[in-house]
């Protein structure tokens, strides 16, 4: 007979917590699944496994959602080991034989090509990010798996559009779903709604081992890092900002922006009948946030429109 083992204030605090979060996480990859339809019935989802902290959490959750969910899919785990100096590829084929879930290796030396195509001291990512994509592509096709899960978080899709909109001068983010460039897959982002601070702590709390990217990981000066700083001083200072700027992305309102494929503004014009999206959509919600009362606000508009001489 097993002897029962009894838990201190702290050890109790810490597993509650630890049952919180995992619930947390998995409400939220689930809200995102159904949002996006991103699984169905049948499918077989290749889990992209880098060694991180994001995707040893994508591939946890998915695989705890796959017990409990109504409908039957299949997780393959794939691992690009791209023969980067010093990589242990020994750690996940033996963490993924521990969980039981199928798997697949695939060894591509990428690493070279690289090194050889960018002068030392420049961003690698993105040829890096170019040769793994097609890769993980082709190695799709070949384990007929039908989307494609890769362990981009809520900071991620954040980052990305305020890169695109500082330095590529467009309004584009990273969307929870798209179709590859190619034309052959769906890609699906599960974690879209979970916050990078989430993944951290659930790392720690499972002890994932974590495999740190020798080849750009530690390029500090990268301009995705200078965002994410950014965003991590928002939430410190201004809790909610970054979840407003997130929940903004799918509120998108095309006639108050100025994007003519988007909105006919040179075929604009008066109907004589009232439009609640109109110039009203310009009015804050709250009078009271911009310092202003519900009177004088009206008496601003009342002077300023003519109304009164």
């Amino acid at each position: 007979m097993d002897t029962p083992v009894f838990l201190n204030q702290a050890e109790l605090k810490a597993r509650h917590e630890g049952d919180k979060l995992a619930k947390r996480l998995a409400r939220e990859t689930t809200r995102a699944i159904s949002d996006y339809n991103m699984i169905e019935a049948g499918d077989r989802v290749m889990v992209c496994l880098s060694g991180g902290k994001d995707s040893y959490g994508m591939l946890d959750i998915l695989m705890a959602l796959q017990k409990r969910a109504p409908f039957a899919f299949e997780l393959v785990a794939v691992n690009l080991d791209q023969k980067q100096p010093g990589f242990p590829d020994d750690v996940l084929p033996r963490y993924l034989a521990g969980l039981g879930v199928p798997f697949h290796i695939e060894t591509q030396d990428t690493y070279s090509i690289v090194t050889r195509v960018i002068a030392e001291g420049k961003t690698m990512c993105s040829l890096c990010s170019r040769l793994r994509r097609g890769i993980l592509y082709r190695v799709a096709g070949e384990l007929g798996a039908t989307k494609i899960a890769l362990g981009h978080h809520r900071d991620d899709i954040l980052g990305t559009f305020f890169l695109n909109l500082f330095y590529g001068g467009k309004m584009k983010g990273m969307p929870p779903k798209l179709v590859s460039d190619d034309g052959r897959h769906t890609v699906i982002r599960p974690l879209a709604y979970v916050p990078e601070s989430d993944l951290v702590a659930y790392a720690q709390l499972k002890q994932f081992p974590i495999i740190p990217c020798n080849l750009c990981g530690s390029q500090e000066n990268l301009k995705r890092k200078e965002v994410s700083r950014m965003l991590q001083e928002w939430d410190r200072k201004h809790p909610g900002r970054a979840w407003n700027i997130f929940n903004a992305l799918s509120r998108v309102v095309p006639s108050h922006l100025m994007d003519r494929e988007l909105f006919d503004f040179a075929g604009l014009k008066p109907t004589g009948l009232p439009d609640a999206d109109g110039d009203i959509a310009f009015d804050h919600e709250d009078p009271q946030a911009c310092g202003e009362s519900s009177e004088d606000m009206a008496e601003q508009v009342i002077r300023f429109s003519g109304l009164r001489s």
